[in-house]
């Protein structure tokens, strides 16, 4: 095994750690498949550079030597690659989830001129493979999936939290509960309901919200493929279903839920793939758009500018809030360098 730019990141993380166990939280893999790669990078470079106690780690005489220049390789390397990226990248291709609408291609194409902006929907869980395998460029995905971003030995991903969605209520025009009022779990209990079918992406975020708000699981009429089918019940057969406020049709009220759950909607890349120029400006644009959305659904507009704090990354765009925007993003690349700002 030569040693690659790779393994040079995670020798730089342990370093910057100073703890396996610290580091495989901080770039988001099971620490036993972190030491079993480095035990492998060790041995590629002729010896322990670590000493592991119950304290952490420090490093042998062979590591002061090496881990100085594993360190400035992952920086540098990592500076160079996202350099000629961004100076050659000339097609981005973005998926998102469930449906894309034109005027969300339009706000990320706006947002960087010079590139030909390609969008595509996608599943979540494919969307992951698609971005290690350049398929795609990045992706927009909720933050649904049952295991870690990064495995070892895998092409490193970046996240960075677009926004934390809140699951509502959709109910018919007019209904009884379809007030301003969050509906609790007495109420939840009256309601008849369409639910999304095993396997989709959004099924087990409805259990737990669900599990939340009436402590058991409701019997169905129908289960659906996706929000658009989900709303289309709600607004033709009287149903009651939960959903994001983006997986919401302008035909359906939308009301607030007691206690109500989060979806964060993830911004997703290949960790050396993309320059922190382009993903600031993808970031606020997209960010942009949703409050844009957000702002022809009343209630839901009004909601927000009343919880700020529920809001954060969107701080920036919501009228008289003081609330800072993060543009920060967990990484194996920010793990490298302490003066980096990781979520």
């Amino acid at each position: 095994m030569d040693v690659e730019l790779r393994h040079a990141r995670l020798v730089a993380a342990i370093a910057t750690a100073r703890s396996i166990s610290k580091a495989a939280a901080r770039l988001d893999v099971p620490q036993p498949a972190l030491s079993t790669q480095l035990r492998r990078i060790e041995r590629e470079l002729g010896g322990e550079i670590f000493i592991r106690s119950h304290l952490g780690v420090v490093p042998t005489p062979l590591g002061e030597r090496l881990i100085p220049m594993l360190v400035d390789l992952a920086k540098r390397g990592d500076a160079l690659l996202a350099e000629v990226t961004a100076q050659t990248m000339d097609t981005l291709l973005i998926g998102n989830v469930e449906w894309t609408p034109p005027a969300l291609r339009e706000a990320m194409a706006a947002s960087l001129p010079t590139a030909d902006v390609q969008t595509e929907t996608v599943d979540p869980a494919d969307a992951m493979d698609a971005i290690r395998e350049g398929r795609l460029t990045l992706a927009l995905v909720p933050n649904v999936l049952p295991g870690p971003v990064n495995e070892v030995g895998k092409v490193s991903l970046s996240t960075a939290v677009v926004v934390s969605e809140p699951v509502w209520l959709a109910l018919p025009l007019g209904h009884r509960l379809s007030g301003p009022e969050p509906v609790d779990a007495t109420q939840a209990t009256t309601l008849e309901w369409v639910r999304y079918a095993r396997g989709h992406w959004f099924q087990g975020i409805e259990e737990a919200a669900f599990a939340d708000l009436v402590g058991d699981h409701p019997a169905s009429v129908h289960r659906v493929g996706g929000h658009h089918e989900a709303m289309s019940w709600v607004r033709d057969a009287g149903m009651a279903a939960l959903t994001t406020p983006t997986g919401a049709t302008k035909d359906v009220h939308l009301v607030p839920v007691a206690e109500a759950r989060t979806c964060e909607l993830l911004l997703v890349w290949r960790t050396e793939a993309i320059s922190r120029t382009v993903l600031r400006r993808l970031l606020q644009s997209v960010r942009r758009y949703y409050c844009a959305y957000a702002r022809t659904i009343p209630r839901y507009w009004s909601w927000m500018c009343d919880h700020p704090d529920q809001f954060r990354e969107l701080g920036n765009f919501l009228p008289g809030s003081s609330l800072p925007q993060p543009v920060s993003w967990r990484s194996a690349t920010c793990q490298a360098d302490a003066s980096a700002s990781c979520a």
